[in-house]
């Protein structure tokens, strides 16, 4: 395990700002950093400065700014949270790396591999840390299954699935369906979380390969995906993703020689133990702010104490994955794709099926 950075290692406390209070800081991640331990919230920005200000009220947060430029610049404010659209990541960071101030991204890190590039780049130049929001790694039902694989209750494992359904088709998503926010479709704000969970859990992914469409939505970017890979121990496995269905559907499973391990992603519910034993439904509930493990263990980090499991070497690791499979609907991920939308080849083949 490597060694907490400690950059603020003569600290008890870990001031922080966010940049762009929007609905994701309401609960799964802005009280976690009033409530987690060594952790202050000070300040929030929203280009919107009366929504700024009403969010500050609320949250009880001392200052708010409209401009990101201010809150960084803001001497009191160690450390950044980004938790703007993913199109801003990139921008808010690197003005926090600027100002050699550790940083925490939303999830996921960038629209594409090649902004994330620029980040590290960044931070590395700065030697400054930086951690992006993937949560589960440090939830209690993830870090359960963690510990069942870790003790060898299902064997050797020899194959892992997952699938998800959602009737997304049906709702407007705002800018998680517009590629030049999102960097894509459900795909790249959902399927990150579970490309990233079987990172933590076996290590990075390789010999990736997928196919996606659009079948029934009237957005431009996919919403339907599959794909097949193996881990760096040689497991193989299969993901599919379809926001057009009719059901919702969201199981991991996990084949091992001596057992199954079933659980959900998003959905509430237990995971399932079937082993030679019998079968098990064990319930690990998230706590009230889903973020808060992971915002500790940033905390953590930073006060040499601990060390955080999601840096953005770890999550560019998704993002190159999520390229990979979505290479051949946009014609090519390394550019701006989102600016040639109508010339995307999986588009064209719609059109013309």
């Amino acid at each position: 395990m490597p060694a907490p950075t400690g950059f603020y290692r003569d600290r008890q406390l870990i001031r922080w700002g966010i940049i762009g209070c929007g609905d994701v800081t309401e609960v799964k991640s802005g009280p976690a950093f009033q409530q987690a331990s060594g952790s202050q919230l000070i300040a929030v920005m929203r280009r919107d400065a009366a929504r700024a200000a009403d969010y500050a009220r609320r949250h009880r947060v001392p200052r708010w700014y409209a401009d990101a430029a201010q809150l960084v610049a803001d001497p009191e404010v160690d450390a950044i949270y980004v938790a703007t659209p993913p199109n801003a990541h990139v921008d808010g960071a690197l003005l926090a790396a600027a100002a050699g101030k550790p940083t925490y991204v939303e999830k996921p890190m960038a629209r594409h591999t090649p902004e994330c590039d620029r980040m590290i780049a960044a931070f590395a130049a700065a030697r400054v840390p930086l951690f992006v929001a993937y949560y589960r790694r440090l939830l209690p039902r993830f870090t359960l299954v963690k510990d069942l694989l870790d003790r060898g209750e299902i064997g050797v494992v020899t194959a892992i699935s997952y699938a998800q359904a959602e009737p997304f088709h049906q709702k407007d998503a705002g800018w998680r369906i517009d590629a030049a926010s999102a960097g894509g479709g459900h795909f790249l704000d959902l399927g990150s979380h579970t490309l990233d969970l079987l990172d933590h859990l076996f290590g990075p992914l390789r010999d990736i390969a997928g196919t996606a469409a659009n079948s029934a939505s009237a957005y431009a970017p996919e919403d339907t995906v599959a794909m097949s890979f193996r881990t760096g121990g040689g497991i193989v496995g299969g993901a599919r993703w379809n926001f057009a269905s009719a059901v919702r559907r969201d199981a991991l499973r996990i084949e091992g020689t001596a057992g199954v391990i079933e659980f959900p992603i998003f959905e509430t519910g237990p995971v399932r133990l079937e082993t030679a034993a019998g079968v098990q439904s064990i319930v690990r509930d998230h706590p009230p702010h889903v973020q808060q493990p992971l915002v500790q263990s940033v905390v953590d980090d930073l006060l040499g104490r601990g060390v955080c499991p999601s840096t953005g070497e770890s999550a560019r690791r998704t993002s190159a994955v999520m390229d990979a499979v979505l290479h051949d609907y946009y014609g090519g991920r390394g550019d701006e794709f989102w600016t040639r939308a109508a010339g995307w080849p999986g588009r064209r083949r719609e059109r013309n099926a």
